[in-house]
């Protein structure tokens, strides 16, 4: 299969990225199907977001409390 770059417009911050031959290459190694949406920059902040959120768990204690109601 050939692969050619392609340009990309990122949702997040309106730039125009390219997604290179090599890139696409590896990404079919991997079995993705999908173009990136974002550039590099904007993945890099979007998974920041991910990691620093705790996986989407609250550390608050009391949102583990259960109520005993007799």
């Amino acid at each position: 299969m050939s692969f050619t770059d392609k340009s990309i417009l990122c949702p997040d911050c309106g730039t125009t990225f390219t997604f290179t031959a090599g890139e696409q290459e590896f990404y079919a190694s991997k079995g993705f199907t999908n173009d990136p949406k974002r550039c590099l920059q904007c993945r890099q902040a979007k998974k920041q977001q991910r990691s620093g959120s705790n996986g989407g768990w609250n550390s608050d204690s009391s949102r583990f409390e259960l109520s005993r109601e007799y």
